[in-house]
């Protein structure tokens, strides 16, 4: 009986001190709006989102998608009433925002710890960033002759910026080993440490850079203040630029269940649309087999949005045929805030399209 409870108070004890300082989002709500027409959209776009705190999820940009915003609990009743209002309709997606982040951290506390092995680490939870640097290092020192690691560049707060370089894999899987005897695999985790860091220690819902930007906002996105003006996306398109023999290249995001190509800005077709869309088709129903986890697939102007900016159309721009954005699990349940018993579904479904893409691009030199 002591034992236990001793146990009990050193794990709430532990997670006070983790949580200790950290904004928290008691009461806040993400909520699903579902607007019917184009007016509406115009209404969510004249919302005063810096003086009501609102956290837009997925924007309101066209009536054919869904729009999710986090809504402070100090804002849900004067947002309510202007959806009311506008007759908009909605639902509570999320009903308490710091519930899901308790549960987070609590299965957080419950594996924390470092790992002597790759063996040993627990890839059913979330993880902060030295812990996943640390298994990076491990990755490869136990597999040094086929994995490394190359520091590409260094983030606003000095920290490094990691790429694993996968070259061989001795013949563990076959397709794979086929894929690296022509290619090497290289796997940037972690893009933003700077705000992964912040996430973890001071505000769970943080998404961009650290880096201060006059006229951005305390919630969102910022597109920054020039092309290339943050280190961390300088350090890809310098890497992109300086190797410059890449073949393929897929940018990892989450959510929507979404395979997106070229083009996000223009309304021109990519020269190889056909060979893009037939793709993705195969990667996407690669990926569904195993959980029957359904993706939407297209050009991301056609599938979502007119978007400026995106990491594909660069790419593809450089001369990458075959550039890709994942926008991963789940369609709106969760949103941003998984469960981490997704995370290896995720994983397992989401390598199976990338393998056929990797496969694609072996078969189809260029």
């Amino acid at each position: 009986m002591t034992g236990s409870r001793m146990k009990g108070l050193l794990v709430l004890t532990a997670l006070f001190v983790a949580v200790f300082g950290k904004q928290t989002f008691e009461g806040d709500q993400v909520l699903r709006i579902n607007v019917k027409n184009e007016q509406q959209v115009s209404l969510l776009k004249e919302l005063p989102e810096d003086a009501l705190g609102l956290d837009f999820w997925m924007d309101p940009v066209h009536e054919s998608l869904p729009v999710d915003v986090r809504v402070p609990f100090h804002s849900l009743q004067a947002v309510r009433a202007f959806l009311a209002y506008n007759q908009i309709p909605y639902h509570v997606m999320i009903e308490n925002v710091q519930e899901l982040l308790d549960d987070e951290q609590r299965q957080m506390v419950r594996y924390r710890g470092f790992p002597r092995s790759t063996d040993d680490f627990v890839y059913t939870t979330y993880h902060n960033l030295e812990t996943i640097y640390s298994f990076m290092d491990m990755l490869v020192a136990e597999n040094s002759n086929m994995v490394s690691k190359v520091v590409i560049g260094l983030s606003y707060e000095n920290r490094p910026l990691n790429v694993l370089k996968i070259v061989t894999d001795y013949g563990r899987d076959p397709v794979l080993t086929s894929i690296l005897n022509s290619y090497d695999i290289f796997l940037e985790i972690v893009t933003n440490p700077d705000g992964f860091a912040y996430t973890h220690n001071s505000d769970r819902m943080w998404r961009k850079t650290r880096k201060p930007n006059p006229g951005s906002s305390c919630v969102g996105t910022y597109h920054g203040l020039s092309i290339n003006s943050e280190p961390e996306i300088k350090a890809i398109v310098d890497f992109v630029k300086s190797h410059g023999n890449l073949k393929a290249f897929m940018s990892i995001h989450s959510y929507s269940q979404m395979l997106l190509y070229p083009y996000g800005h223009t309304s021109t077709p990519a020269k190889d649309q056909a060979e893009l869309h037939e793709l993705a088709r195969k990667a996407t129903s690669e990926l569904q087999s195993l959980y029957n986890t359904a993706y939407t697939f297209g050009s991301m102007i056609d599938t979502i949005y007119q978007a400026d900016g995106v990491t594909s159309d660069w790419t593809y721009e450089q001369g990458i045929k075959y550039s890709y954005t994942f926008e991963l699990r789940d369609t709106g349940r969760h949103g941003f805030l998984l469960p981490a018993n997704e995370i290896i579904p995720t994983a397992e479904e989401t390598w199976l399209a990338l393998m056929a893409i990797m496969e694609h691009t072996k078969n189809n030199p260029y």
